[in-house]
């Protein structure tokens, strides 16, 4: 097992973190979706209104992990958090650093209050499945997420 932290995110991780988002998006077989910039990460997570919270598992002195979360509101439960990624980089899994990312959110979301994390996964991707079912959480399988992306939205507004 090698030795890692877990550690509040800082301004100057933030090139180290877009990358762990990129190597998600080639896993998740999307490598040409990520649009976010470094600049875009430290300026909506550092500046006056931070838009979300991150921590890093670092190991050996490099940014090995990292899990990003939000607030939200449920209209059912009140505040609530949510996932919007947990990444661990692939030659470091099986290290413990997903687990430790993933505590450290639900304390997190314990100190906050919430009355929920929650998060999604790819139907395809069994293993972080059943990871997350191993750690106590539901997989609501009567659910489907929808999106509205950029160009949606645009064609949206031509149409009202």
């Amino acid at each position: 097992m090698k030795s890692f932290v877990i550690r509040e995110a800082r301004k100057t991780d933030m090139p180290r973190v877009l990358e762990l988002i990129r190597e998600l998006a080639v896993f998740e077989k999307e490598p040409e979706a990520v649009e976010v910039t470094a600049a875009q990460l430290e300026a909506d997570g550092y500046g006056p209104e931070k838009a979300f919270h991150c921590l890093v598992a670092e190991a050996e002195g490099t940014v090995a992990g990292m899990a990003l979360v939000y607030p939200r509101y449920s209209t059912w439960k009140g505040v609530i958090l949510h996932l919007e990624d947990l990444i661990v980089t692939e030659n470091m899994r099986g290290h413990g650093l997903g687990a430790a990312l993933l505590d450290e959110v639900v304390r997190y979301g314990a100190q906050l209050g919430v009355k929920r994390i929650s998060w999604e996964v790819l139907d395809w991707n069994e293993h972080a499945i059943e990871f997350y079912k191993g750690k106590g959480a539901r997989l609501l399988k009567d659910w489907d997420v929808i999106h509205l992306d950029e160009q949606g939205i645009q064609q949206y507004l031509k149409n009202i």
